[in-house]
């Protein structure tokens, strides 16, 4: 099974499944029995996420984003994101930049270890 990104559909699909984008997504013999066979067939997977636009006006104010990704786990993410957030804070500390890191693992997000922040929570 793979991992599909739309918020309707289920997230797990047939290992060999066509995608939204084909032609033939919702009609292969892969989909047969995929939860999200139906949602294909119509074409509804194809459209844009509407959520998009949300997160592109929460980060409109947001001067420099850098990406931090990888398909793989294991590969040393979270200690490149924290040792380069780490750098770039001393770099712009008597500018008073402000730094900030989104860690969006929601699997097991390792960032709280790398800041030695376990525990804490979120203050906005």
């Amino acid at each position: 099974m793979s991992e599909v990104s739309n918020n309707s559909m289920s997230q797990e699909v047939p290992e060999h499944c066509p995608g939204t984008q084909s032609e033939q997504a919702g009609k292969s013999s892969a989909c047969q029995g995929c939860p999200n066979q139906n949602i294909c067939a119509s074409g509804q997977a194809n459209q844009p996420d509407p959520d998009i636009e949300v997160i592109k006006e929460h980060l409109k104010n947001i001067k420099h984003k850098i990406l931090v990704l990888s398909g793989k786990g294991g590969v040393g993410k979270s200690t490149v994101c924290g040792q380069m957030s780490y750098a770039l804070a001393a770099k712009y500390e008597s500018e008073n930049k402000q730094i900030g890191v989104l860690d969006i693992d929601i699997c097991g997000p390792s960032l709280p270890q790398v800041f030695g922040v376990q525990g804490e929570q979120a203050r906005f």
